[in-house]
């Protein structure tokens, strides 16, 4: 299987599987083969990385550049991705597992507003969207100062 990015004429991006080039080929311009957002059928490929194994390598490659297309900006470098997402949390207080009742607090003005991250079940967290809380839960790896 393969798997390629894609895109459609109103600029949505997708991926989707394929037995084969021929496969996608076959199956592009058709309905088989339609964007899952807006059912747009002219669908293209994005560029995209080439992943190869091999063996004996003792030093670690050099990260390629970000890729470019004609049809949309460049895809950041995932390390960029990871430094953006620290820098936007270092001002706001780790509340840790207290996330839900401390965001509830603030919420209903029992304690002064404040940025704060914490740990919250996904139960938890859509339990907060549901009373009007907006939360955003993000898949970052664990800080040292968690309390």
């Amino acid at each position: 299987m393969i798997v390629y990015d894609l895109i459609c004429g109103a600029g949505h991006r997708f991926e989707a599987w394929f037995a084969s080039l021929e496969d996608f080929e076959r199956q592009a311009g058709t309905p088989l083969l339609a964007c899952p957002v807006c059912g747009n059928d002219d669908v293209k490929r994005l560029p995209s990385g080439i992943h190869t194994a091999r063996s004996g390598r003792t030093e670690p490659a050099a990260p390629a550049p970000a890729p470019t297309s004609d049809t949309g900006p460049a895809i950041p470098d995932p390390r960029q991705v990871l430094a953006a997402l620290r820098k936007l949390i270092d001002g706001t207080e780790n509340v840790g597992d207290r996330f839900p009742e401390e965001a509830r607090r603030i919420h209903y003005g029992e304690v002064p507003e404040r940025s704060i991250r914490g740990h919250a079940s996904p139960d938890e967290a859509e339990a907060l969207r549901d009373e009007g809380i907006e939360v955003l839960s993000l898949p970052l790896p664990p800080v040292d100062d968690v309390h």
